[in-house]
C-alpha cells in the first residue's frame, strides 16, 4: 500500500518587518532603514514617494512626518517564532523557511480538525491576534509550498498533488529560487524567466553554468529529491524580549509593548495546551547621567493569577491594573517577558446559559483584578468561626488561591447546608460596627440621631462566652430608624464591668450593625 501524500501549508508574511514595528509607534507613514538608506516602506509611505534604496536624509526631506525605525533581524526572528508557536497547536511538524515563511505538514491533522477548510479557518483565528498579513499556499512538498505562498498575493494557492504543483511552478518566476536570484541577470539575458524555462533545458548544461544548488532546490520543490528540515521545538520556559523604539516614560507606553509580548506568551501556552498561572515582566531602564543618582538597571513586576488562564484580554487587564499605580524609576528601553511553568488542566467548557461554573469564573476574575489593583493582602475573605458572639463569629484572612466553588448537590452538600442552618439565628447584618455604639434612651426607648427607633422583631437572646471569660448576655432586636433604614441593636443584661472587657461597661441599648 502506497504511503499517503503529505500536505504542506506555507505561510508567508511579506510585511513582517513593518508589522513588528507598527505596534510600537504612532499611526502614520512608516519605513525601515539600515542606518543609511530605506530598506522597507509601508503602503502609505510608498504612496507619498518613499521607496527602498532612498537615502534616509532624502526620505525625511520628502516626508518630514515619516516614522523611521531601525531594521532588526532579531526582532523579526522573534515575531516569526511566535507564528511558528501558533502553528504548533495544529501539527508537531513546523519548520521555518527563508524568507519570513513558516511551513506546516498537516496531512495527519486534517481528520481531527474536520478537513483542510476548517483547519485553515482555525489557523487564521489563532494567528489573528499577532496582527500579521498572511499569504498561504499548500503543496505536497515543503519547498513547493514555500515557493507558492510567496506568489499567493490574492487567494490561497492549493496544489493537492504533484502534477498540479508542477503546473503552478512552471509559471513561477526563477527569482523565487535562491540561486536564481544570484544568477538573475544571466538567466534573464538567456531568455529564462520562469521555472518552466529551466525544466526544458538539459540539466548538465545548467549545472555547469549555474551550479548544482539551483537544480537541487528545484528538485526539492518538484518532489524529486528528499528535503529533510529541522522542526521547531517548544521551549519548556517562555522568554521573549522587545526593544522599544523610543524610551518609555510612562506605564502606558510600557503596556503598549508588553501587550505584544503577552500575545506571544498566550500563543506559546496554547501550543502546549497549557494555561498561564503567573508571568514576570522585566523592564530594563535607561541609566542616569548624573553620578549621584542611583538607578537600578531593571525592575520586575510579577503577575500571579488565582485561576490559570490563556485569555489574552484578561492577562492584559491584570497587567494594566498592576502597572497603573507604579511610577517608573527611570525611562524604560527594553521589555522582557518570562513564564517558567504552565498549568496543564482540561480547558473550561463553553456554556450558553449561566451556570454555577461560569459564575464562579466571573467571581475569580473579579478577585484577580482586585488583587492586581490593590495587592494580594488587601483582598480578604471571611472565615466562619464556631462562636455565637457576632463579633467573634468570623475572621478576615487574605485570599490565598482560587475562591472555592459552591458545593453541588449530594450528601456532602446537604450536610454542609444543615451545619450552616444550625448556626443561623434570626437575620443579622453583614456590616457590624467595630465597637458597639451606646444609644441614648427616652422612657426606655432607644434613640438614634435623636429620634426614636421602632422595634420590629426580637428579642433574640444571646448568652455566650463563659469559657473564655468574655461573657456576653444580650437581647438583640431589629429596629427601623426614622429614615426607614434597618439597624441591629441589643440591650445588655450585664451589670457594669471593669475596663478591658469586651462587653461595654454599662447596661442599656447599643447599636451593633446596619442592614444594607
Amino acid at each position: 500500500m502506497a504511503a499517503p501524500m503529505p500536505l504542506w501549508l506555507g505561510l508567508h508574511l511579506p510585511l513582517l518587518s513593518l508589522e513588528t514595528v507598527a505596534g510600537l509607534v504612532e499611526p502614520g507613514p512608516l519605513a525601515l532603514h539600515d542606518g543609511l538608506q530605506i530598506t522597507r516602506a509601508d503602503a502609505s509611505a510608498q504612496a507619498l514617494g518613499i521607496h527602498a534604496g532612498l537615502k534616509r536624509a532624502t526620505a525625511l526631506a520628502l516626508l518630514p512626518q515619516l516614522v523611521l525605525a531601525q531594521a532588526d533581524e532579531r526582532r523579526d526572528a522573534q515575531a516569526l517564532l511566535a507564528v511558528a508557536h501558533a502553528a504548533l497547536a495544529f501539527t508537531p511538524t513546523v519548520c521555518l523557511a527563508v524568507p519570513q515563511t513558516v511551513l506546516l505538514e498537516v496531512h495527519a491533522s486534517l481528520r481531527y480538525f474536520g478537513g483542510q477548510a476548517s483547519l485553515l479557518q482555525r489557523l487564521h483565528a489563532v494567528l489573528l491576534p499577532l496582527g500579521h498579513r498572511l499569504q498561504l499556499a499548500s503543496a505536497p512538498t515543503a519547498q513547493g509550498a514555500a515557493l507558492l505562498c510567496r506568489l499567493a498575493r490574492g487567494a490561497p494557492l492549493h496544489c493537492p498533488d504533484l502534477p498540479s504543483l508542477h503546473q503552478q511552478l512552471d509559471r513561477a518566476p526563477i527569482w523565487l529560487l535562491g540561486p536564481g536570484r544570484a544568477h538573475w541577470a544571466a538567466l534573464q539575458g538567456m531568455g529564462l524567466r520562469h521555472v518552466g524555462d529551466l525544466r526544458s533545458l538539459p540539466r548538465a548544461g545548467l549545472a555547469r553554468r549555474f551550479g548544482e544548488a539551483l537544480l537541487n532546490e528545484l528538485d526539492c520543490a518538484l518532489g524529486r529529491r528528499p528535503d529533510p528540515r529541522p522542526c521547531v521545538e517548544l521551549s519548556p520556559r517562555f522568554s521573549s524580549r522587545l526593544e522599544l523604539l523610543a524610551r518609555a516614560d510612562t506605564t502606558e507606553q510600557v503596556l503598549q509593548g508588553a501587550c505584544i509580548l503577552l500575545t506571544r506568551l498566550v500563543v506559546w501556552a496554547t501550543a502546549q495546551q497549557g494555561r498561564i498561572s503567573r508571568f514576570r515582566l522585566e523592564m530594563l531602564h535607561e541609566g542616569r547621567q548624573r553620578s549621584d543618582v542611583a538607578t537600578p538597571p531593571a525592575s520586575e513586576l510579577l503577575v500571579a493569577l488565582t485561576e490559570p488562564s490563556c485569555d489574552a484580554d484578561h492577562l492584559q487587564l491584570l497587567l494594566r491594573e498592576r502597572l497603573n499605580p507604579i511610577r517608573l524609576v527611570a525611562p524604560t528601553l527594553e521589555l522582557r517577558l518570562h513564564c517558567d511553568e504552565l498549568v496543564h488542566r482540561a480547558p473550561p467548557n463553553g456554556e450558553l446559559f449561566p451556570t454555577a461554573s461560569n459564575t464562579h469564573e466571573g467571581l475569580t476574575r473579579l478577585i484577580e483584578r482586585l488583587q492586581a489593583r490593590l495587592g494580594p493582602a488587601q483582598v480578604q475573605r471571611l472565615l466562619l468561626v464556631d462562636d455565637h458572639r457576632p463579633e467573634r463569629s468570623s475572621l478576615s484572612r487574605p485570599l490565598d488561591g482560587a475562591w472555592p466553588a459552591a458545593p453541588r448537590g449530594g450528601a456532602a452538600a446537604s450536610g454542609q447546608a444543615g451545619a450552616a442552618a444550625s448556626r443561623r439565628h434570626a437575620p443579622q447584618p453583614v456590616w457590624l460596627l467595630t465597637a458597639p455604639l451606646p444609644l441614648p434612651q427616652r422612657a426606655l426607648c432607644p434613640l438614634l440621631d435623636g429620634r426614636p427607633l421602632q422595634l420590629l422583631s426580637g428579642p433574640e437572646r444571646l448568652e455566650s462566652g463563659w469559657w473564655d471569660a468574655v461573657l456576653a448576655e444580650r437581647d438583640y432586636f431589629i429596629a427601623q430608624a426614622a429614615d426607614a433604614s434597618l439597624v441591629w441593636i441589643y440591650r445588655s443584661r450585664l451589670p457594669p464591668r471593669g475596663e478591658g472587657d469586651a462587653e461595654p461597661a454599662s447596661t442599656g441599648w447599643f447599636l451593633h450593625g446596619r442592614f444594607a
